[in-house]
């Protein structure tokens, strides 16, 4: 199969929907298919890649890692002109919200071309997040939705949701990378019988940690964190709930954000120096040697992740978690992962003490090597390439 995936940012660029779809990309190619993807062009130095289509864009952030692109008539001739020396595309794969979604949509109606969507984003909760007039800019692109995409096919009443529902409405299929994610867009209305299909951990990178020497024995339990230091990640509310566990460990936090500098202030007000060390942004490979290595991963957002991707790669290393998002832990087979009794600072505190002691006794949970096959990117690429096949015979 020849795929054509679109993307509202370049493959390159930084992001959790660019991880996935590069590690998408090359599982399939492994697989004997060919991927190409489209998306803005961007404006810094990059790798860049022959099965990248770069669109028309300019930079929409200051250190002009991200892009847009205008979809209308300009972009759809330069799209075609392109693939036009390429192989015919048997499928299109959406994996975008925004401009990626219509000019992708746009180029499957104009070639009758059938279609699958990823939705990778809660765009609701995070439009309330990080814009202040979240409506006003939902209004917004609902009207842009309407002049690119013509005609409307959704018909729930104007909302994040029947924007989203306009995409599922185009599909041929619908993907969700969690259970949950999917159960929440199709109780708001948007597509039906959405298959749920993770992005699993790099099956060459798990297998060369796994390989690796094994760390020697700390005298302490050893608690790894990853993510952005921003609110919806409560990276402070767990600071805290470590200052109110007030157990014998180490507590490693890798990343960086916004809240960072609040974050440290707070280690050396409450005095956790012993306790909590700030490990910085490091390469993929060293995140997932951090985990590999760690007694425990800990997640801590409720409510905010649609796939909680490190609880996942923690499971193909066989590590387990501490997982806050009752969501995400439903997702999880029972025996690998602690879990709060409820979202307070004080029930995570609670359970950093139960794991602490589970550890230090050596009853720590236990992955078990079957399944954590089932979080390896081959498995899911398995089941993608099957949702591909069912909708090419659905065509034919």
């Amino acid at each position: 199969m020849h795929i054509l995936m679109f993307s509202d940012q370049h493959a390159d660029s930084l992001g959790g929907v660019q991880v996935s779809i590069r590690l998408q990309k090359r599982f399939l190619e492994l697989a004997g298919h060919r991927v190409t993807v489209v998306a803005p062009g961007m404006h810094r130095d990059h790798q860049g890649s022959r099965d990248y289509v770069d669109t028309p864009s300019v930079p929409i952030t200051l250190d002009r890692e991200y892009s847009l692109t205008v979809p209308g008539r300009r972009a759809d001739r330069l799209l075609d002109a392109a693939l036009a020396a390429r192989p015919p595309v048997d499928i299109v794969h959406v994996q975008a919200d925004y401009w990626g979604a219509m000019l992708g949509y746009r180029f499957a109606a104009r070639h009758g071309i059938r279609s699958v969507h990823t939705f990778h984003n809660h765009m609701e909760f995070g439009l309330e997040q990080v814009v202040p007039f979240p409506k006003l800019v939902i209004r917004a692109l609902l009207w842009w939705e309407h002049r690119v995409l013509k005609p409307r096919l959704s018909a729930l009443a104007p909302s994040a949701w029947s924007y989203l529902d306009e995409f599922a409405e185009r599909a041929a299929a619908s993907v969700a990378p969690s259970g949950h994610f999917a159960r929440l867009l199709e109780s708001n209305g948007v597509g039906s019988d959405i298959d749920v299909i993770w992005t699993g951990a790099d099956d060459a990178l798990v297998d060369e940690v796994l390989a690796a020497p094994a760390a020697v024995d700390r005298g302490r339990p050893l608690f790894v964190w990853m993510g952005r230091m921003s609110a919806e990640k409560r990276i402070l509310e767990y600071l805290d709930a470590i200052r109110l566990a007030d157990v014998d460990a180490e507590f490693r936090l890798y990343g960086a954000g916004l809240l960072l500098k609040k974050a440290q202030a707070f280690v050396r007000e409450h005095g956790l120096e012993n306790r909590v060390v700030f490990a910085g942004k490091v390469p993929y490979r060293d995140a997932l040697a951090a985990i590999a290595s760690a007694d425990a991963l800990v997640q801590t957002s409720i409510g905010f992740e649609t796939q909680g991707m490190t609880v996942f790669e923690a499971a193909a290393l066989g590590t387990p978690s501490l997982v806050s998002d009752p969501n995400i832990a439903g997702e999880l087979p029972d025996g690998i992962y602690w879990q709060p009794a409820d979202g307070s600072v004080r029930a995570l505190a609670d359970a950093i003490r139960h794991a602490a002691a589970d550890i230090a006794s050596g009853s720590r949970l236990v992955v078990p090597p079957q399944e954590s096959v089932e979080f390896r990117q081959s498995h899911q690429t398995e089941r993608m390439i099957a949702v591909y096949e069912r909708v090419l015979a659905a065509s034919a």
